[in-house]
């Protein structure tokens, strides 16, 4: 147990989740120290601000933020790096008095954190093997291949995610069991970390979503992304693959100017929350709160306050 309980505020993207991480922090003002902690995998990145929905430093309140730019565009995003980074975080956070807040929305980034996610071995080998298998044939038929040796593992990984079914197919290999084995169940949070998970209606969300795409291009994405080129950003294995940036990518290449991007961006994030609502339901220790409620903060604090 750290010396102060943790408090993380996950769901969907577009919820509200740093501001609301923002209004805790300026109600415990005076009485308690916050520090965020976050939990978005494509906000590890420099220079990835506009399309991840980034908080400008000026936008902080003055609330440290860990976690954030902390990669460079060309290195890969993994979640075993992050785990052992961000529970470094939590615990000097607590240990110094304040309360850490996780904030973000990257499902496997959350419960590998709070669930203590033990990582099954790789053997470089065997990646590299189906690596070359994927190149062979491609991801279409790298999935289909998957499925027939864990069904419920295709089922889970998106049939364009090579990245991820090379993985799979890995553990599969190295331990002999489903790759949903290595999972982490669903125990007693971390640290007894207070969970608060925030969502919207679906229509108002969808329209949310909208709006932050409407601005995102507004605000310059596609300098952005054209910035980040620069960079190395079609070198990155995870970065080029973020929402925005890769719709961004792929106007860019066919000839167009970028704005071409705007809808399929939407309609991914869209398609993408319904993923991340589908994941955070099925944890039964999330406290639901409503991003529309005015009383929000006051039930996050009361939730937190009752757990610790």
């Amino acid at each position: 147990m750290t010396a102060v309980r943790p408090l993380a505020i996950v769901g969907p993207t577009g919820t509200g989740k740093s501001d609301l991480a923002l209004a805790v922090a300026d109600a415990l003002a005076g009485d308690l120290a916050v520090e965020v902690v976050n939990a978005d995998a494509m906000q590890l990145y420099r220079g990835m601000d506009i399309g991840t929905a980034k908080l400008a430093v000026h936008e902080r309140h003055g609330v440290p933020h860990h976690q954030l730019d902390v990669l460079e565009v060309t290195e890969t995003a993994t979640v075993a790096r992050y785990q052992q980074a961000a529970a470094a975080d939590v615990e000097a956070i607590a240990a110094r008095g304040a309360l850490p807040v996780v904030v973000g929305g990257s499902m496997l980034y959350v419960q590998s954190l709070l669930d203590q996610w033990s990582f099954p071995a790789t053997d470089p080998a065997v990646r590299a093997r189906w690596e070359e298998r994927l190149a062979e044939v491609g991801v279409a038929a790298l999935h289909r291949e998957l499925a027939a040796v864990d069904p419920a593992a295709a089922a889970s990984i998106l049939p364009t995610d090579g990245r991820r079914i090379v993985r799979a197919l890995e553990v599969v290999e190295l331990t002999g069991r489903p790759f949903a084995a290595s999972a982490p169940t669903i125990g007693a949070p971390r640290w007894g970390t207070a969970i608060i998970g925030l969502d919207w209606d679906t229509a108002v969300l969808d329209e949310r979503l909208q709006r932050r795409t409407d601005l995102m291009f507004e605000r310059g994405l596609v300098e952005e992304v054209q910035t980040l080129i620069g960079c190395g950003l079609r070198d990155g294995v995870t970065a080029a693959r973020a929402l925005g940036y890769a719709q961004v990518l792929a106007d860019l290449d066919a000839g167009g100017d970028g704005s071409a991007a705007r809808e399929p961006t939407f309609i991914g994030t869209r398609r993408y929350v319904r993923r991340q609502r589908s994941w955070f339901r099925r944890d039964h220790r999330i406290h639901w709160l409503d991003g529309g409620s005015a009383r929000k903060v006051d039930d996050v604090l009361r939730i937190w306050r009752a757990v610790s």
